[in-house]
């Protein structure tokens, strides 16, 4: 069924037409859905379908006066988590190398992506896991190092109904809050086989030019290397890494 979804014609045609109805109000900063159906060459009832799809998602909304509507504010979304993978991409591509190159272990940035961190910069050390390939992928904030960090410093509360995902993995809400009042004490967050088998990380946050928490950098490696004892240790070369990386996103100390 989702492949013939995604294959119907009309479906393209109603992306293309949300699409358009985005560019008409970047132009024209607001218009009604009149103006909008005329430009799009649909009928009134059809404009208005698009944008009350397009409200749902906070990418329009309605004007005051409610006869007209504008960009909304899931744009803001969008381009500033674009804007934030570009900057931290990269101001931090020198220094995750050469800290993947120092530990011999993977090294990422993690930004916050709705309810998730997605990755957006990869450094490989000698000893790495090839096999890894974390670049774009959408991890759990609650079972990974950097989700943690992400969440520990993002406003709003603990989200529930976390997934398993190991044995070791944090479900409960209270200690998932524990855990995360921790990370904003210690300033840096790990995870030991939470998100997979065999895998450990430490990360600390990237702050930007406000001070507020932006992004944070991790270091992952196989939990017979990357073992606990070495936590404290590891997390004080990530700091460094991090706060480095947040003094040339315009940070100040």
């Amino acid at each position: 069924m989702s492949n013939e979804r995604e294959s119907n014609p009309a479906h393209v045609q109603s992306v293309d037409r949300a699409l358009a109805v985005l560019e008409i109000l970047a132009r024209r900063r607001t218009a009604g859905v009149t103006e909008i159906g005329r430009e799009l060459g649909v009928h009134k009832s059809t404009a208005f379908r698009l944008l009350a799809a397009l409200e749902h998602r906070g990418f329009v909304e309605q004007s005051h006066d409610r006869g007209t509507y504008r960009l909304g504010l899931g744009i803001v979304r969008l381009a500033g988590s674009v804007a934030a993978q570009l900057d931290v991409s990269r101001e931090g591509h020198a220094a995750c190398e050469q800290l993947a190159a120092e530990l011999g272990e993977t090294v990422n940035i993690a930004i916050l992506d709705g309810g998730r961190a997605v990755n957006v910069l990869q450094s490989r050390g000698a000893a790495s896991v090839a096999s890894h390939d974390w670049i774009g992928k959408q991890t759990p904030l609650h079972a990974t190092s950097s989700g943690k960090v992400l969440l520990a410093f993002a406003p709003g509360p603990v989200p529930a109904g976390l997934e398993r995902f190991t044995e070791s993995t944090i479900t409960g809400v209270a200690e998932l809050t524990a855990e995360l009042v921790r990370v904003r004490a210690a300033g840096w967050a790990f995870t030991a086989e939470e998100y997979e088998v065999g895998l450990n990380a430490v990360a600390a946050p990237i702050r930007g030019a406000d001070g507020s928490v932006t992004a944070a950098l991790s270091v992952s490696g196989p939990a017979y290397r990357l073992d606990r004892s070495a936590f404290p240790e590891v997390a004080e070369r990530v700091i460094r890494t991090a706060d480095e990386v947040s003094l040339r996103m315009g940070w100040t100390r």
